[in-house]
């Protein structure tokens, strides 16, 4: 009994934790919020956050696969909406470029999540969320014959780099049309993957 109140307490300091991180993060950066500020905003100990973290780093860590999965929920949940299979595609695809437009999302997962894990890191936590549900849903439209047969490892990498800089792009410019904009251009792009290739 003892053991699971203590794992009760543990997850409840952990989710505080990352609530009042994930706030600081996206209010100031990550650079300017020290340990100090999290354990005041959580109100634990600095011993309870290294109980649970290995320090700022992992806390920001574990934020920013917060922020990547919800992120996935929502564009998940738009693209099932949609009966058709091209339709999800489309959908799920501005859904992740809007999200990324929010300003708590562009601070935390596309502004100080490179920065601070580094780029390799960063690439491997999308590739692991966002880039795999992107490459299933291109299969499926393989299989049923709506994109023409190829491999679909390159079309993701391709697709998901140019959404991933559209979205770099969208968290440092200020140009009211940018959103609109570039969501037109990704529907050129996309409907473009739908043309046969020419005869050799």
């Amino acid at each position: 009994m003892a053991s699971t109140l203590r794992t009760q307490q543990r997850e409840a300091t952990r989710r505080t934790l990352l609530r009042e991180s994930r706030r600081l993060f996206a209010a100031k950066g990550y650079g300017a919020v020290g340990l100090s500020e999290i354990v005041s905003a959580a109100g634990v100990t600095k011993g309870a956050l290294y109980h649970t973290f290995a320090g700022k780093t992992e806390v920001f860590r574990a934020v920013l696969e917060q922020v990547q999965h919800e992120v996935g929920e929502r564009v998940a949940a738009a693209a099932d909406a949609e009966p058709d299979p091209w339709r999800q595609l489309r959908t799920g695809c501005d859904t992740f470029l809007t999200a990324c437009t929010d300003p708590d999302i562009q601070r935390i997962m596309l502004i100080d999540g490179p920065a601070v894990l580094g780029w390799h890191e960063w690439r491997a936590l999308d590739e692991a969320g966002s880039a795999r549900h992107l490459g299933e849903a291109l299969q499926t439209l393989v299989d049923a014959g709506i994109l023409p047969p190829q491999p679909i490892g390159p079309l993701t990498h391709l697709l998901s780099g140019a959404m991933n800089e559209a979205a770099l792009w969208l968290a440092t410019t200020d140009d009211p049309a940018a959103l609109p904009d570039t969501l037109a251009t990704l529907h050129r792009l996309l409907d473009g993957l739908r043309d046969r290739p020419a005869a050799q």
